[in-house]
Parts: C-alpha cells; structure tokens; sequence
C-alpha cells in the first residue's frame, strides 16, 4: 500500500482483520499524513466523536478537532493496530507485468496487489489566468498561518471551505480581498460534518446498491460556517468579491490560490489508466466516491477494497 494517512490506515487496519499480508510505504517522517501539513488554524468540521476511522474512536476534544489532535490520533491508530509502515520512502515507478513491482529511494517490492491511498494535498491545483502577479504567490497547501500577512494587501481566491477560513483568519490582521467566482453559498449555521456525513453516506449507499448516483446535496451551500468564519461574515469584514479576469488586475502584495487539488498519483496514474487487476485507489474524495476523503467516510470504501484484495489472495491460492 502506498499512502499511510487517514485512507491507507482505514485500509490497513480491514487488511489486517482479512488476514492479508501487506505493508505500507510513505513519504512522511512520522505518522499523520497530510494532517501534518495544514495550516496551523485548520479544525475539522466534526466533533471528535465523529470523526473516527474503523475499529478505535477519536479521542474526546472540546469543540472542532484542530490538527494536531488529528495528528495524534493517527500516530497512536497506527501504534494500536501495529500496522507496518516503512517510512520516509518515496515510490518513483511501478511496473505491472502479470504482477506489480514497486520500486522506490528505499528499495523495491514485489506485490499481486497494490492499493494507492497517497490522497491529493501534495497536488495543489492552480488556475490559469493571463497577466502577470508582481507580489508572492503561496497556494492553501502551503498557507503557513497569519504572521507573513501582518499589515499586508492579501487577495484569497476560492468560494469554498479553504478559501473562506483563510480569508476569515487574515481579515483582522491585513487589507483582504476575498475573490471568487459566483456568490458565495454559505450552509445554514448550524450544518456541520455530521451533516454532510449523513448526506455522503445516503449517496454511497445508493452507488453501493446499483442505483443511480443522487449526487450531491447542492442546495446545502459549499461552505461550512465555523466560529470564525461566522465572526469575520457577521462583521462584515469577509465580503466576496468578483473574480479577476486577469492577473494585472490584482493589487495586492500576496496571492493565496484557494483552488483545491488533484489526485497525487505519482507513479500510479499510468496504472490507474490501465486499471489492472489488484489496483486500487481510496480516499481520493468524489473521484472514488462521496465522502471518501474524511476521516469517518473513508472506511466503508477501505473495506469494500480490503474484501476485494482479500478475495483475490484466496482465489490466487486455490488457482
């Protein structure tokens, strides 16, 4: 498996109760994947008792769960179920001849299946637009929280989750202009994870079972309204603004593309292109399904995949 965040532990730990044998690779330092490198001020949407992979609950936090709570938890879910991960090891090819071979910075691997669970923040996706940007460019992926902004002109483009909390947070501190590309669609106050939750796991359910797909829920709104967020709207210091049609039309001394990402296949995507047998891919948000990229909503597509490869190793052993 490669990807030892949030997915590939969901995965591990239904690979672990099939009796699979496998192990894990990632390009972390320690535990936490992504989680490790969101900004300082990031939450999730949930409370802790909903937030929870397979088999152990978050431990209890007191309001939204701020990363570092994340962090910890991943690091003991991974010490609890001794799932064996190898790590920092970056994955540079991997060929398919019949079976797949993993070749990495560390070494290589021989393996009938390969599950990639590498998720999407080390993909951060930027538009394009004509025209030139004099000031600093940074992306939410690498947002480092208010101190560089102190007393700056700072325009934020995105009308989602990202956008609105940074914007939100650099609103009392710097001149911000919130640039997005229709109105901003604000859920009802008191919508939160849970919710959208619930939602997600109606419309897998439905995939799941042959139906067609409801989709999503669009007239909830895109943003998640969390405290700070609603401060700076109610205030009247997060006002929307149109967005630019070109870069020379931005004025300001920095630019944080709230833009979102892509899948981070790497060495996958010629696979996944092919799809052969014994690949997989979890937790890459709607492209593999609805809420597969959350905490508590990835654990039912690492335990269909988890079945899957476990029905193949018994199939190959019966061959």
């Amino acid at each position: 498996m490669i990807g030892g965040g949030q997915a590939g532990l969901a995965t591990a730990f239904y690979l672990r109760r099939a009796g699979v044998d496998y192990i894990v690779v990632d390009d972390q330092p320690a535990p936490g994947g992504a989680w490790r490198h969101v900004w300082p001020s990031m939450t999730l949407f949930s409370m802790s008792d909903f937030s929870n992979l397979p088999g152990w609950p978050m431990p209890h936090y007191t309001g939204f769960p701020p990363a570092d709570h994340v962090v910890k938890y991943l690091s003991e879910y991974e010490r609890r179920y001794e799932i064996p991960v190898v790590r920092p090891v970056r994955v540079t090819r991997i060929d398919y001849d019949g079976l797949f071979h993993v070749r990495s910075d560390a070494g290589e691997w021989t393996a009938d299946n390969v599950v990639a669970a590498t998720g999407t923040w080390s993909a951060p996706f930027v538009p394009h637009y004509p025209g030139a940007f004099g000031g600093e460019q940074w992306h939410s992926a690498n947002y480092p929280g208010p101190d560089p902004f102190l007393g700056s002109r700072v325009a934020v483009v995105g009308a989602a989750n990202s956008g609105v909390q940074i914007a939100a947070e650099l609103s009392s501190v710097a001149d911000v202009t919130w640039y997005t590309r229709h109105e901003p669609r604000w859920m009802p106050d008191d919508v939160d994870g849970r919710v959208l939750f619930t939602r997600n796991r109606e419309r897998m359910l439905a995939i799941l079972r042959g139906e067609e797909d409801p989709g999503a829920d669009s007239d909830l709104g895109d943003i998640v309204v969390l405290p700070q967020v609603r401060d700076a709207r109610d205030s009247g210091l997060l006002r929307a603004t149109p967005i630019f049609d070109s870069l020379d039309q931005v004025d300001a001394d920095h630019l944080i593309w709230c833009t979102g990402f892509r899948p981070a296949l790497g060495p996958v995507r010629l696979l996944a292109d092919a799809a052969p047998r014994g690949l997989y891919l979890v937790g890459y948000g709607d492209w593999v399904g609805p809420g597969s990229a959350t905490i508590t909503g990835v654990g039912p597509y690492a335990k269909r995949v988890a079945q899957e490869i476990a029905n193949n190793v018994r199939s190959q052993k019966n061959a």
